[in-house]
């Protein structure tokens, strides 16, 4: 076994919570051993990090969830990705010179947020505890403040001069360890925690984004929620049954590509130089068509459909490259699991896409917009066009993984915008072909796909991975082990009464914690 990182599994009976912010995952383990369940758990966590993480999620963003209950036959799947506004209008964006989507800076590429419909729809099907005990952790940091991440401090360092991030480096530079206050949201939690949808979307958040949006909303537009359970998606491979969230998520690429890749003879041991090779290309299959193909209408069964999928996994040459393309945008995600005592299992992503999303923020809350309009299209006629009430597509694929008995097998899921269904392939590869544990999957190395149709190789993959690509005809670089570029990911295993997880260290502070 290869030892990529002096990184260990954590092990626990009871519960057990994983985030890429040791503050969240501590407030997760708290609602556990309160006699919460997974899912409050998992909002309590997921409010932590909406108050130190704002470069990555936040109550400004949108939230997919995948909840496993034992014996149900399937996982619930909640989809609470935000609407545009009534006031969208492409032809405007047209009439202005534009022929794509802003990506920052414009109203329009602010759907409504759907983030807190999504807490109250989980609190309201599986919560145990109630919603003030559940979000006061989250309120207490943002009240009387939190020492900010090393990711928190190179994002807003990074940033260019924008007024909502200001306060941020009000007593100066930003360092790992600055005590950070956030005031404003510290009462939008309280309203929600008291006034539950009311006091967000009617309450201050809502009155002011009217005010921001100059006529890109309307109330009618607040009051309509954004959260709606809908179908999972599943798929049959590796002797597991996969799940996703459908459409408007990407997430059936990771379903597709897994599918791919099991008809491809992966080689059961990683450090093989065509490991890398027959999942980048399976990858690439999967997702040749994704631009035209992806919008909320679409039949996410039908594009698993083996009749589709098959000339893809015929289409790969094992010796060599086939199939050029790649991922174009990166993303600012969260991503969080938690297990209970009784067996439940929960898959949460929240994000407010592109790292401090569209740059402007709810005036005096401090709430950062997302930018997920951004993946609108503005040309005519087409199913994902920027218009009234349409949901973007969306990079946000969390996954969970059933035995052949129904049990649930693992929590899975990762940061990287466009390319979290390739970190989620890897995954997946290393824990249903090789037999990795938690740790080692998660500390591996990963490529990911960028412009160009270049393969990107993490610092400390195997030298056999660069030779075995560059001999099939890939364009390969490299990049620093441990950079965000390669995602934050976070695993919890069940086997039987005993968890087992593992948190990024590429998150810089990120914690499994069980008990």
């Amino acid at each position: 076994m290869r030892v990529h990182a002096p990184y260990t599994t954590t092990y626990a009976t009871e519960g057990m919570v994983c985030t890429g912010e040791r503050l969240a995952s501590v407030a997760g383990v708290a609602m556990l051993r309160a006699g919460g369940g997974a899912v409050d758990a998992a909002i309590a966590a997921n409010a932590v990090l909406a108050v130190t993480h704002q470069h990555q999620c936040g109550l400004g963003g949108d939230a997919f969830a995948l909840v496993y209950r034992p014996g149900d036959r399937e996982p619930a799947v909640l989809n609470a990705s935000g609407r545009a506004g009534s006031g969208a209008d492409p032809d405007r964006l047209r009439r202005g010179g534009r022929v794509r989507m802003p990506e920052r800076g414009e109203v329009s590429v602010v759907p409504v947020p759907g983030c807190v419909d999504g807490w109250l729809a989980l609190h309201e099907r599986f919560g145990r505890l109630a919603l003030t005990e559940i979000l006061e952790p989250a309120r207490v940091y943002a009240e009387r403040g939190f020492p900010a991440s090393p990711t928190l401090a190179a994002a807003v360092a990074a940033l260019p001069r924008i007024p909502a991030a200001a306060d941020y480096e009000e007593a100066g530079p930003l360092r790992a360890g600055s005590i950070v206050r956030r005031p404003g949201l510290a009462r939008a939690l309280a309203a929600i925690a008291l006034h539950g949808r009311a006091g967000f979307y009617q309450g201050e958040f809502g009155e002011r984004l009217l005010e921001l949006g100059s006529g890109e909303y309307t109330v009618s537009d607040l009051a309509r929620s954004n959260a709606d359970w809908v179908e999972p998606l599943g798929l049959d491979v590796w002797g597991r049954r996969l799940w996703t969230v459908p459409p408007n998520s990407q997430g059936y690429l990771t379903l597709s590509s897994a599918w791919i890749a099991e008809r491809l003879s992966l080689p059961a041991d990683p450090e093989s130089p065509r490991w890398p090779h027959l999942l980048v290309e399976a990858a690439r299959q999967a997702a040749f068509d994704r631009d035209e193909v992806l919008h909320e209408g679409a039949d996410g069964m039908a594009l698993l459909a083996s009749e589709r999928l098959a000339p893809r996994a015929a289409a790969v040459d094992p010796e060599r490259v086939s199939t050029p393309g790649g991922c174009t945008r990166r993303g600012g995600t969260a991503f969080l699991c938690a297990a209970d005592e009784a067996g439940m299992g929960v898959s949460l992503i929240q994000s407010n896409y592109m790292g401090f999303g569209s740059h402007l923020a709810v005036p005096g809350l401090g709430i950062f917009l997302q930018n997920r309009g951004a993946a609108f299209s503005l040309d005519h006629g087409h199913p994902a066009e920027y218009g009234p009430g349409r949901r973007p597509p969306h990079t946000l694929s969390p996954a969970l993984v059933t035995r052949a008995d129904g049990t649930l097998d693992c929590l899975v899921g990762t940061m990287g915008g466009d390319s979290q269904p390739q970190t989620l392939l890897q995954l997946l590869a290393r824990h249903l072909v090789a037999d990795e544990g938690p740790a080692e999957t998660i500390a591996a190395p990963r490529f990911v796909l960028a412009r160009g149709a270049q393969v990107v190789l993490e610092g400390h993959a195997p030298d056999a991975w660069l030779r075995g690509l560059t001999e099939r005809g890939h364009a390969v670089a490299t990049e620093p082990s441990w950079a965000s570029t390669f995602g934050h990911a976070h695993l919890i295993v069940r086997e039987g009464d005993l968890l087992a997880g593992a948190s990024d260290p590429r998150a810089l502070g990120g914690a499994a914690l069980g008990y």
